[in-house]
């Protein structure tokens, strides 16, 4: 079928066919975001889909712009997930100028790159339409993304979809690593992930842990 996109299951994503990438999650990027967005949620989001990806072991880079001249470190919550990781530093704003960003991407062996980042409209949406000509399969995840407006968010997308990008969400994502309920490996860890991370979703997994099944709240766990 011409809408299924190669190197997928059928159309969806796994564990095993994709890589994640965080890009400039950054205090200087986070003050211009003015999209839609709540700033808390977005990071929220980001956590989610970080801690997901960890999670399903799916490979994952994290990337930074002029960190010590302009941008500040990356998020220290989103850095604390990967703590083995350093993220691969860079002077320009699109990262597939950088050969070291480059280099990482094929050494995942995957096609299907999951993307997160600061801001939509430039570091997003640059790599993006380059990844996509040189082959890869490009999924945004859009509440994981933001702008420095509404539409400046919005045209970006637009522009990402119309070259054969794919909008995502965080949720979904996660979700999509999972697929099948009756997969017990990683069930415990991800309603975890999500009566921390999942908003409104994950306040009903905690009430069904706690009034239903009767287990410790979320916050007693290990006491």
């Amino acid at each position: 079928m011409a809408n299924i996109l190669p190197n997928t299951d059928r159309g969806l994503l796994t564990a095993d066919n994709s890589a994640v990438v965080f890009i400039d999650h950054q205090p200087q990027m986070m003050f211009g975001v003015a999209s839609a967005i709540d700033r808390q949620l977005l990071l929220n989001n980001v956590l989610m889909l970080a801690k997901g990806a960890k999670e399903y072991r799916v490979p994952v880079i994290l990337t930074t712009v002029e960190t010590e001249s302009f941008s500040g470190q990356m998020a220290p919550q989103l850095l604390d997930v990967f703590p083995e990781q350093n993220p691969i530093e860079r002077t320009g704003m699109n990262s597939w100028d950088t050969p070291a960003f480059r280099e990482a991407i094929k050494a995942t062996g995957k096609k299907n790159v999951i993307l997160s980042g600061l801001w939509t409209e430039v570091c997003i949406t640059w790599p993006t339409l380059q990844m996509l000509a040189e082959g890869y399969n490009v999924y945004v995840v859009d509440d994981a993304c933001a702008g420095t407006s509404p539409a400046a968010h919005e045209a970006a997308l637009s522009r990402m979809t119309q070259a054969g990008a794919v909008r995502m969400t965080a949720v979904a994502t996660v979700l999509e690593f999972q697929r099948d309920w009756a997969n017990r490996e990683h069930y415990n860890a991800l309603m975890d992930i999500f009566r921390e991370h999942g908003g409104a979703y994950g306040m009903g997994i905690e009430y069904a842990y706690t009034m239903v099944h009767k287990a410790a709240p979320a916050r007693k766990k290990g006491k």
